[in-house]
């Protein structure tokens, strides 16, 4: 049974898979061995401009749910830190410059509906995005100020600057999962929604490999 094992430890070894196809997908896989450009760069920046906006409303209402609240803190927040960078990238105007591809646009909507009703559908979303970002989001940060210049402008997104170790912070974030009194049905509910959440992860980098594609052709 699945309890038998913490919840977070079957998350992470059920959705192990999905995780690395997201990871490997080629656009990030250029944008990360130097065959992306900076452009490239700002048109991931602009996406996660839509999807932390979605998710951080969504947060904002969570607040009061018992369960959505143990995830939610302040120090996470990043919709700030993504205007400044897309400020540094593209200028004052930058908000007219950019849309959400139509995966972007979907998987908005996805964030809004669990975020409406169902907590276990948001930390799902909330486990996918910030638990990323504070793990392999680092390298991503790494690898942009090398290959791009970039000191703090441009990367800000990924500078927690208020989680001084980010580890002991994923781990109490994972101890918090175990301690979720879901069910076993509940549980798979919340592992199928992180399944979704890397699919559109996926999907995304798909989308923007195709947009890539299209404005130099």
């Amino acid at each position: 049974m699945s309890n038998l094992i913490p919840f977070s430890q079957e998350l992470r070894e059920r959705t192990r898979t999905s995780h690395s196809e997201s990871e490997g997908a080629d656009f990030m896989g250029d944008l990360m061995t130097g065959k992306g450009s900076r452009d490239d760069y700002i048109a991931l920046v602009a996406q996660h401009y839509f999807i932390y906006e979605a998710i951080e409303a969504a947060a904002d209402r969570m607040r009061n749910d018992p369960v959505a609240a143990m995830f939610i803190s302040d120090k996470l927040t990043r919709l700030p830190a993504i205007e400044e960078d897309l400020r540094y990238l593209v200028g004052p105007a930058w908000r007219t410059s950019i849309g959400p591809l139509p995966t972007t646009a979907a998987y908005v909507t996805r964030i809004r509906e669990v975020g409406a009703t169902w907590a276990g559908g948001f930390v799902a979303h909330h486990y996918t995005r910030y638990l990323g970002d504070l793990s392999g989001g680092q390298i991503i940060r790494t690898i942009m100020q090398r290959q791009f210049g970039f000191e703090t402008n441009g990367v800000g997104f990924y500078l927690f600057a208020d989680i001084a170790k980010p580890k002991e912070f994923k781990d109490t974030y994972r101890h918090q999962l175990d301690a979720v009194p879901w069910d076993d049905a509940e549980r798979a509910r919340v592992i199928d929604e992180v399944l979704v959440a890397y699919r559109f992860n996926t999907d995304l980098f798909d989308d923007l490999a195709r947009a890539k594609a299209q404005s130099v052709a």
